[in-house]
């Protein structure tokens, strides 16, 4: 018999079935530590999802201002600092998590027949983040993003056929200023994570729907 608490909403949407089925089902013999890469990368993922939205309310993207809204964060905001790091390096984690989560996935096999829809989207999910990534490091406007920024631009345009017209659309001009950044920051904070958690919600549906694959047998 459900809790009177939650048997309200059982009864219409099936909370328990669905959460039941989520999270408890069987694994294979030899999961371990590897198995867990995805699920540290949608922790790394929530948190930044948390501390951009705090940063957001301090932070204006435009040459003139997004330098100072850095500084005023930091050492001004009370636990701005803080919660700056934690984006930063989750961030960082979550660069790191994904691709060894890939790689986890590749060399154990994990991408072969019935998953192979589940490795396609765990690629895109793998381009995105380093989407994110490289857009959210021009935001602070300084001399480091700059130059990072205008390398980083300057490798895409280098890509055979598209590759200027790529550079063009990402900086948005001849050089990187005022229409780099608001590109940039629409980029990071309004289409890439809408983005991310659609692909990661289908991503995980599909691991919950065919299991965690077996490890190759030694």
């Amino acid at each position: 018999m459900a809790k009177p608490e939650t048997g309200w909403l059982d009864e219409r949407l099936g909370s328990k079935q669905l959460l039941g089925s989520f999270l408890y089902r069987k694994v294979p013999k030899g999961v371990g530590w590897w198995q867990t890469m995805g699920s540290a990368t949608l922790v790394a993922f929530i948190l930044l999802l948390f501390t951009g939205a705090f940063l957001m309310f301090n932070y204006s993207p435009s040459p003139d201002h997004a330098y100072d809204s850095i500084q005023y964060i930091t050492n001004v905001v009370q636990f701005g600092g803080l919660i700056r790091s934690i984006h930063f390096w989750s961030s960082s984690a979550m660069v790191v998590l994904v691709g060894l989560h890939g790689l986890r996935t590749f060399f154990m096999a994990a991408y072969k027949y019935p998953r192979e829809v589940t490795w396609l989207i765990g690629t895109l999910l793998f381009l995105l983040v380093m989407g994110s990534s490289f857009t959210g490091y021009l935001l602070p406007w300084d001399q480091k993003a700059y130059w990072a920024t205008n390398v980083g631009t300057g490798i895409a345009g280098q890509a055979p056929l598209l590759g200027p017209w790529i550079q063009e659309i990402l900086i948005g001009g001849a050089t990187i200023g005022a229409q780099t950044l608001t590109r940039f920051f629409t980029l990071h904070v309004a289409i890439i994570p809408p983005l991310i958690i659609l692909l990661a919600g289908i991503h995980i549906f599909m691991v919950v729907r065919q299991g965690i694959s077996a490890p190759p047998k030694k």
